[in-house]
């Protein structure tokens, strides 16, 4: 195992006592007297026989031994029982390297925790690897017990997403949208794209349709614990990201020549010029068509229930479905054929309608070109809004990603919960059931890539399914982070991510940042990890910032969201006048120091 040049291996029979001598220099850094050093002694002494027996790793650079570990136990449970970094090399990624390995390793016998008995000294390291702090043993001496997870291999549905290594990322966004009718997004600013970074789970170059500060993806790649990642930020008129790339021969060669899988948001004609792929195959976009190809599997899969959905090519049609709905008691909901996370659906209840001005008035107002009619599923709040992610393979297998609880205001897409125990295991199953028999159709039609089915649950708890994307969706974003957070800090992650959280004022990029810091640190206080996903939007006239959540419990998420929301809005009381109008650099004014004279 090589990570940044540092190799990992077995340590050898011959190297106890070179061993030996690295863990009591490490543990002298900490500034222990000869005394207390002399008393650990004989529990810090390797023998040649414990290599094999504890499982004893050393990490290596240029001939040189850098560190070592030792796994303790057998399965289910593992304990750590030391890992030392050569005090010169401590800050250089040998002690990550040792502690990745040790958690794989655990993994890969079958173990489903791993304890940690640490120095005080240790502690922070370990906090940020992912550990969980369990206490502090008075009788050894102040040592914290910690308890961590081991990491699996990567999933199925990874390797046929990225091959299982790093991938090129394009946020084209808009371009995928403005494809279809009425598809792209009504505010034409593109900080979604800033989406795209999570493609995968580690980028090495990604390219971006806006500008975004250096000291996000830095701070990303800290979290996540990619390598360098080279981000490129072009100009894009009209979201045409790939068009503007193939502008650019230089940056055109380079993600060719590199090798790696280009993942865009959304397959285009202009991103298979970019990077010819199998054919394009996007008809079921259209809500239209994923409702005909949800009608054909149903009656292989009694748990759904699709609703009733019709055509209406005018206004007076529109107006007569409308009306007769309304006149059976009927709530309607009605939506374009394309539309972005919501934005083209609208329902109706019976009320709305007659308070609105009436059937006509509805019509004028809602109707455009491709307008569906959709029977409304009455359901309860609860587990309302499900989800499924799949991949289809270039060799047309499907691999199911996951299962996850979307939240939605009104029909508006907010953020999703994703991970172990978030839906019901029937309702998790028949979702992915149904998902990946939806998979399975779009590709024997020549489909490739990742595609997502909608859910709403109906007052019996049966999945109706009301849309298919052919993209990258909000919900992918959870899922990737899940993965990589699962693959780096093991065990099994909930990660919830919220794409539009408002903000109590406007920020600039950098001071947003700075915010979204100070939050972080406090959410790592609850056992959450914040990280930043849309971080461009802090001076909208309605400013708002992205964020994912990660935690080990649903407590631990929905704490750290209370957090983060109560932080965001008490920005406002940072600032005098209205909120909407303050700055980040008025506030530093306000801030500077008088100068007293004396």
């Amino acid at each position: 195992m090589t990570t940044d040049g540092i190799r990992v291996r077995a340590g050898r029979p011959e190297e106890a006592a070179a061993l030996s001598a690295l863990v009591l220099r490490s543990k002298a850094h900490w500034g222990y007297d000869d005394a207390y050093l002399a008393a650990c002694a004989d529990e810090l002494r390797l023998a040649p026989g414990d290599m094999a027996g504890r499982r004893v790793k050393v990490a290596t650079a240029g001939g040189r031994v850098l560190g070592v570990a030792a796994l303790d136990g057998e399965p289910p449970r593992a304990e750590l029982g030391m890992l030392f970094v050569d005090p010169p090399s401590i800050g250089r990624g040998v002690g990550r390297s040792l502690y990745r390995h040790m958690l794989a390793e655990a993994g890969r016998i079958g173990c489903d925790r791993v304890t940690i008995t640490a120095d005080a000294h240790a502690e922070p390291f370990y906090l940020a690897m992912g550990a969980r702090r369990t206490g502090t043993s008075p009788s050894s001496g102040g040592l914290v017990g910690m308890e961590a997870w081991p990491a699996g291999a990567a999933s199925s549905w990874v390797r046929a997403w990225t091959g299982g290594g790093r991938s090129v990322h394009l946020g084209n966004v808009a371009e995928f949208h403005a494809q279809f009718p009425g598809g792209a997004p009504a505010d034409g600013v593109p900080h979604y794209a800033c989406l795209s970074v999570f493609a995968g789970p580690h980028p090495a170059l990604v390219v971006l349709p806006l500008p975004v500060e250096a000291a996000w993806t830095r701070a990303l790649a800290r979290q996540l614990e990619w390598d360098e990642v080279e981000v490129h930020c072009v100009d894009a008129p009209g979201g045409t990201l790939s068009q503007a790339l193939l502008d650019r021969p230089a940056l055109t060669r380079r993600i060719r020549d590199s090798g790696l899988p280009v993942l865009a948001w959304g397959r285009t004609e202009a991103s298979e010029r970019l990077v010819p792929g199998p054919p394009l195959r996007l008809g079921h976009e259209s809500k239209a068509a994923s409702h005909r190809l949800f009608r054909r599997l149903a009656a292989a899969h009694p748990g759904i229930r699709v609703p009733a959905q019709e055509p209406v090519r005018s206004r007076r049609e529109l107006a007569r479905v409308l009306a007769d709905r309304a006149a059976a008691g009927l709530t309607s909901v009605v939506k374009g054929e394309y539309g972005v996370g919501g934005s083209a659906t609208a329902v109706l209840t019976p009320e709305d309608v007659l308070s609105g001005g009436g059937t006509r008035a509805a019509a004028r107002r809602l109707f455009g070109a491709g307008l569906l009619v959709e029977e409304y599923v009455p359901g309860a709040d609860l587990y309302r809004n499900p989800t499924f992610d799949g991949v289809v393979a270039r060799d047309g297998t499907v691999h199911a990603v996951g299962t996850g609880l979307m939240e939605v205001t009104g029909t508006a897409y907010q953020g999703v919960t994703v991970g172990p125990g978030v839906l019901p295991g029937a309702l998790a199953a028949t979702a992915t059931a149904f998902g990946t028999a939806v998979g399975e159709a779009l590709s024997a039609e020549g489909y490739r890539g990742w595609y997502d089915v909608d859910f709403v649950t109906d007052m019996a708890g049966r999945p109706a399914p009301t849309e298919i994307n052919l993209r990258l969706t909000g919900p992918a974003v959870a899922f990737v982070l899940q993965s990589r957070l699962d693959g780096v800090r093991g065990g099994r992650h909930l990660v919830r991510t919220l794409d539009r959280l408002p903000l109590g004022a406007r920020l600039p990029a950098p001071a947003l940042l700075e915010h979204c810091d100070g939050l972080a640190r406090r959410c790592g206080a609850l056992g959450a990890l914040l990280l930043t996903t849309i971080p461009t939007a802090g001076l909208d006239p309605v400013p708002y910032v992205g964020v994912a959540l990660a935690a080990r419990s649903r407590q631990a998420l929905d704490e750290a969201e209370a957090l983060v929301r109560f932080g965001n809005g008490a920005l406002g009381g940072l600032f005098t006048g209205p909120a909407s109008g303050a700055t980040w650099e008025s506030r530093r004014r306000r801030r500077r120091p008088r100068l007293r004279r004396s």
